[in-house]
């Protein structure tokens, strides 16, 4: 399977890359703004495709079986660049995949999306712009898988997550690894078809974990 991440340079997107470079079941395209960033990619054996989220990104989708979202604007940018970039750049790719005949989607989204006046002050407008472009692929044609992890750290990956009703303290955070560990697995698994939902570090086996997603 073609596979294009889209945030490929974030640090959960270069996780996802890495996975995908050493699947056997899926080849991985980078997608990345700055040519700059290309290097870090085809040396592990991924190939590069260069895209704006806030342009044209129809021949970046050209020829892909599926694509795993990961992109964001950051903490540093301003509110302009999260509607930019979390919101429009999101449909801008969900609109591109349609049109190409793109079928899969894997969306990172976030806990707290699905209430976002409920969410820290600070953090309300993006998770605002997330369930925006989370109810936009759903809307879709795409079969579509949402992920909503919780606060996310830079430890290594434990492969074991909860899911959904199974998350008791959602003060728990669970690592970029994991996380990605869990896009790249919702590729393999049909059941994760048009589902969203919640992870945290946790228990269970993350292939297992991802069967019982409801």
């Amino acid at each position: 399977m073609k596979v294009l991440v889209v945030g490929a340079n974030g640090i959960t997107g270069k996780e996802i890359v890495s996975l995908l470079i050493n699947s056997q079941d899926h080849k991985a395209f980078a997608m990345i703004r700055d040519e700059k960033q290309a290097s870090t990619f085809t040396n592990q054996g991924a190939e590069v495709v260069i895209g704006d989220l806030e342009q044209d990104v129809s021949k970046a989708v050209e020829g892909m079986d599926a694509i795993i979202f990961a992109a964001g604007s950051g903490s540093k940018t301003g509110d302009d660049k999260t509607i930019a970039i979390d919101q429009n750049g999101a449909k801008n790719i969900i609109d591109a995949a349609k049109e190409q005949g793109g079928k899969r989607f894997i969306m990172l989204s976030s806990m707290g999306t699905d209430a976002p006046e409920q969410g820290p002050e600070g953090l309300q407008l993006y998770l605002r712009a997330k369930a925006v472009a989370d109810e936009y692929l759903k809307q879709s044609t795409l079969q579509y898988t949402i992920v909503r992890p919780g606060v996310l750290s830079n430890d290594q990956a434990t492969g074991k997550i909860d899911v959904n009703n199974d998350i008791e303290d959602r003060s728990k955070a669970i690592s970029r690894a994991d996380v990605a560990k869990v896009l790249v697995e919702c590729l393999n698994q049909e059941a994760t078809i048009g589902k969203t939902f919640e992870i945290l570090a946790g228990r269970t086996e993350i292939e297992q974990a991802l069967k019982f997603t409801h």
